[in-house]
């Protein structure tokens, strides 16, 4: 069932992660998926939320001469902004022990940023999350890195997994949003185009 009456309208998650679209299939929303690999780099002037927006750009601007009429085009990026500074995907698992350890006791900021693409328009919507994770052991960290290996989680980790269920202690913002898609205010997004309000 099309929980949202997009009939007239092709949805494409523009995204190959399997968590992006998870999460929109819970939705009850009718899409398609086509996913464009893109280089992430991002000028070191920018910061916090500025770095997701651009890299979502990065990502629309490969669909740019492919969108349709009436066709809604979504991309999305996550990343992890902590002492200012941009956390994302760690290259190995020393890094990845690395940060979670750094995350330990203290509170950092989860976005994601997410691409509206029409024929007509282009939006973007972005989330900030904060989240608190208690002080890590080297057993709990060395136990999930070695049992997940997350060097593809922004952070180095996923709050849906054990790390996350044992770990943090406080979230204020979007939970979905740390999962990879802030899942109301996306919903209400596509309600917008498809009405005629955007």
């Amino acid at each position: 069932m099309d929980i949202i009456n997009s009939s007239n309208y092709q949805i494409t998650l523009g995204s190959g992660s399997s968590r992006r679209k998870e999460l929109l299939e819970m939705t009850g929303i009718k899409f398609d998926i086509n996913s464009n690999p893109v280089n992430e780099d991002f000028p070191d002037t920018l910061r916090s939320k500025e770095i997701a927006e651009f890299i979502v750009t990065k990502k629309t601007n490969s669909f740019r001469e492919l969108v349709k009429e009436n066709q809604i085009i979504i991309t999305a990026d996550t990343l992890v902004w902590f002492e200012e500074k941009c956390w994302g995907k760690p290259k190995d698992k020393m890094e990845a022990k690395k940060m979670l350890k750094m995350f330990g006791g203290v509170s950092h900021d989860v976005i994601t940023s997410v691409g509206f693409l029409t024929s007509k328009n282009f939006e973007i919507l972005t989330e900030t999350t904060k989240v608190t994770y208690k002080e890590l052991t080297d057993k709990e960290i060395n136990y999930y890195v070695d049992k997940v290996n997350p060097i593809d989680k922004a952070g180095s980790y996923g709050i849906q997994d054990w790390i996350g269920m044992i770990g943090v202690e406080q979230i204020s913002g979007s939970y979905t949003s740390v999962l990879g898609l802030p899942v109301p205010q996306v919903t209400k997004q596509i309600l917008k185009i498809i009405n005629g309000n955007l």
